[in-house]
This record gives structure tokens, C-alpha cells and sequence, in this order.
């Protein structure tokens, strides 16, 4: 897709989503939209159990209103903008799902139930969800490239990123028009900025929930836009707009050039560890190098990683070697790296109170020592390079380099792996009938007649 002369960048973007449709998609995007979709409800479903989510429920209780979206887990028919935020919130809050990272990461999936939430309310059916999915990604994941460097090493985390390209989601879903949508982004990202404070030092709540209330900004700013609410239209590429306001150097050619041409969400990554995306390689190699020589907790000396500066800095700074909650423990290299030694797997089950407690991985912390490498820095984002060397007591030396980790594209989980991940985090909320009926609704989506079919699957059982 070619850029209209002198049309701003959310011009562009807006009339590329509000023209797709889903026979314009290539069949493998259609593909990983069902594979991402069945990955992003196994980690609501999950999520759903999660403290912070009841905690998220009970508020709504108390302040939404009834309306058309469904809730995943309780199937309360709730306002599209409440049911937004807690469906996305469930998708995110357990750090499980989807994975981008160029320039800046992402999870582009907690967008998901901005396309949801939204096609439930206009009546949408399997393709418009798909549709939604690959406009989500498309767009999440280019902003993810425009920076340089990236927002996040600026100090802004990536949910700002997420304000543009939620109500560009929403509002197709809604079918509004392309004018509309322009102003939805307008809206949306005119209001919502985030602090990178929320992913460094001491972690909490607020590091899973700020990409969810990016989605439900989006929602918000769509059905505003869609009763003639005005955004600014410049909000990018304008006076004391997103590249104005966050300084040099962007690349804004990667939000617009070859729309249509291929598809990202090809490239995107998903999660085999629930933990913050760049300790993935790092638990790999470890639990390679352990369960090849066989080596208990109490026979190494000293784990040593070569990893990227960001990876030191906000994975193993202090607060990181001594974690008390959920959301500190999955950004702690040495606790994640400590989980492995001990119980050989890093699952949700490695992150309950008990396990960060423990004494025996906590003794195994001090053992981690993460520095960062120029070399290795140098080759990202084209490699997530790490090099790990384990140290045994008895003097021998151990050496793991991965390039990326498993769920990178070059790397996918397979069908299978993914369906197991689905009904390991679906069990005890659905029962093997249900989680069934769920994944032949989505590897069929393009036959379901509407979304909340879908949504009615994913009351709990």
C-alpha cells in the first residue's frame, strides 16, 4: 500500500485497517492469528486465578455496567470497555503470553480483547476476529521497530506503544470509518503515556496492568470516536506529537511502507517460560547444561551470563536477588536461573508464594552473575544471543550460546506444545469437554458465526 501525498501517518494506518479484509489475508497470518488466539485464552484462563485479577474483578463489580462483552471466566456480559480491561488483564497478568522485540518489545496480544470486546458489540463473526488479530500485531509490532533507540531504553514502557495501535483494533471492529479510527488514535494516545517505573527496581501489580488499560484506552477512544469525538490527527508526526515529544531518531517509513505486502504477526514470538522475555534463553541453556551433566544445586559453584546491558539492568539489578513478589520473581534472571537449578522446569508453579520462598532456590541466587556484553549487544535484535558457563564445585566448566529461545519464530512451539500450554493453564477453570470445544472453535474460526460463541466457551466449568 502506497502513502497518500502529504497524509499524516494515522491517516495512512487508519485507512489501511478500515479497507482490510479478511480474504486480504495471507493464509498463514490466518494460521498464527488462531495459533495466538488459542495461546492468549489459555493464559486468561490461567489468569483468571490470579490475585490481581480478582482484585481487578471485584472494582468492576462495583463500577461497569451491563453491556454486550463477555468476561472470560465468569461470562458476565459487562460495557466494552470494562470487559476490555479485565479479558486483557487476564491475558497479560501471569507474563505467559506473546512476545515481539526489535527496537522496543511488546506482547501484542494484550490487544486481542480490544477485537473481542468490541466485535461482540457490533456482532462480528471468526473473520472479523482475525481480522483484528493481524490489524493488532501488524501495527504493534512495527511501532515496536520505529524507535532507535527503542522508547523503552528512553525510559517509557511499551503500553504507550499500545495506546496507538488499540483503538486502530477497536475501532475497525466497531466498522467505524477510516476518519474515525484517525481520531480514536488521536484520542487514545493524546491520554496515554507510561512510565517505565512499572518494569524497573522492585516490581508490582502495575507491571502486568498497564498494557491492559492501553487496550481499554483504545476501546474508550473508539466508541467515543464513533458518536464524532475528535483526536488530534498529528499525534505521531506533528508538533508535540510521539516523535516530537520522545526525540530522535525514528524511522517512521516502518509504520506504513508494504501495508498489506506480508504480515508480522509471522515474526512475532510466543512464551515457553512465564517470565519476562529476555530470561527465556538464559532458562534454556541453563536447564541444558543441568539436565546434560546431571547436576544437582549443591554441585555448582557460580552461573555465569553474557547477556544484553538491558538484560543486566533490569533483570539483575538488587532488588532482583532478593524477590518477594510474583511480578519481581519473573523479572529476576538470578530467580529464574535458581528455579532451574533446583526443580529442572520454570512453569507458573515455579512462582507461587511458597516456591519464591524457598530456601534452597534462594540459596542459589547469590550463585547468578549477569554482565553485560558489548559483542552480544551488538548483534540485537537479529539475535537474542546469551552465553551461559556453569561453574561446578569440583572446578569443571560448562558453556551454553543460544541465539534465541524457544517460541522465537526461528523456534516456534509447535501445535501440539501450544495446545498443551492451552489446557495447562485451562485446567481447573474448564473441563477437558470444554477446553476441547474451545480449541476446535479457533482452529475453525473463520466458520464461527459470531465472536460471543467463542466467548461463551470460556465460563468457567
Amino acid at each position: 500500500m502506497s502513502t497518500t501525498t502529504n497524509e499524516t501517518i494515522t491517516a495512512t494506518m487508519a485507512r489501511f485497517a478500515a479497507g482490510l479484509s479478511f480474504e486480504q489475508i495471507d493464509p498463514e497470518a490466518v494460521y498464527q492469528a488462531k495459533r495466538v488466539l488459542l495461546d492468549s485464552l489459555g493464559c486468561a484462563l490461567g489468569g483468571f486465578r490470579q490475585h490481581d485479577v480478582s482484585i481487578a474483578l471485584a472494582v468492576l463489580d462495583e463500577i461497569a455496567g451491563a453491556g454486550p462483552a463477555t468476561v472470560i471466566g465468569t461470562g458476565a456480559r459487562l460495557d466494552p470497555v470494562s470487559a476490555s480491561l479485565a479479558n486483557a488483564l487476564m491475558v497479560r497478568v501471569m507474563d505467559y503470553n506473546d512476545i515481539y522485540w526489535k527496537q522496543d518489545p511488546s506482547h501484542p496480544s494484550d490487544i486481542i480483547p480490544a477485537a473481542i470486546a468490541c466485535g461482540e458489540r457490533a456482532g462480528g463473526d471468526g473473520r472479523e476476529l482475525v481480522v483484528g488479530i493481524v490489524l493488532g500485531h501488524e501495527f504493534e509490532q512495527r511501532f515496536c521497530e520505529a524507535a532507535f533507540p527503542g522508547i523503552r531504553e528512553r525510559g517509557w514502557h511499551h503500553a504507550t506503544l499500545s495506546a496507538f495501535v488499540s483503538p486502530i483494533v477497536a475501532g475497525r471492529a466497531l466498522r467505524l470509518s477510516w476518519e474515525q479510527i484517525q481520531h480514536a488514535i488521536g484520542i487514545s494516545a493524546s491520554r496515554q503515556a507510561t512510565l517505565g517505573a512499572v518494569t524497573a527496581g522492585k516490581l508490582t501489580m502495575m507491571k502486568n496492568t498497564v498494557d491492559p488499560m492501553a487496550t481499554q484506552s483504545g476501546v474508550l477512544a473508539a466508541l467515543l470516536a464513533e458518536r464524532g469525538y475528535t483526536g488530534p490527527e498529528h499525534i505521531v508526526d506533528g508538533k508535540e506529537g510521539l516523535v516530537h515529544c520522545f526525540g530522535p531518531e525514528w524511522k517512521l517509513a516502518v509504520l506504513e511502507d508494504g501495508l498489506g505486502a506480508s504480515w508480522r504477526i509471522t515474526q512475532c514470538g510466543m512464551k515457553f517460560f512465564p517470565t519476562e522475555a529476555l530470561t527465556h534463553a538464559p532458562i534454556s541453556a541453563v536447564l541444558d547444561l543441568v539436565r546434560e551433566h546431571d547436576l544437582r544445586p549443591d554441585q555448582v559453584a557460580k552461573v555465569h551470563i553474557r547477556s544484553l546491558a538491558r538484560a543486566a539492568d533490569i533483570l539483575a539489578d538488587p532488588s532482583k536477588y532478593d524477590p518477594h513478589t510474583k511480578e519481581t520473581a519473573d523479572h529476576s534472571l538470578p530467580y529464574v536461573i535458581a528455579a532451574a537449578l533446583v526443580d529442572r522446569q520454570v512453569t507458573p508453579q515455579q512462582f507461587t508464594p511458597a516456591k519464591i520462598a524457598d530456601p534452597t532456590i534462594r540459596a542459589q541466587l547469590k550463585k547468578v552473575e549477569v554482565v553485560a556484553d558489548a559483542e552480544i549487544e551488538r548483534m540485537f535484535p537479529a539475535l537474542q544471543r546469551v552465553v551461559v558457563t556453569i561453574t561446578t564445585t569440583g572446578g569443571q566448566v560448562h558453556e551454553r550460546r543460544l541465539d534465541y529461545p524457544k517460541g522465537d519464530p526461528r523456534n516456534p512451539l509447535t501445535d501440539a506444545e501450544i495446545e498443551e500450554k492451552f489446557d495447562a493453564l485451562a485446567t481447573g477453570v474448564l473441563d477437558a469437554a470444554g477446553r476441547q470445544k474451545v480449541k476446535d472453535a479457533v482452529w475453525h474460526l473463520e466458520k464461527l458465526g459470531s465472536i460471543t460463541e467463542l466467548m461463551q466457551l470460556l465460563r468457567a466449568s
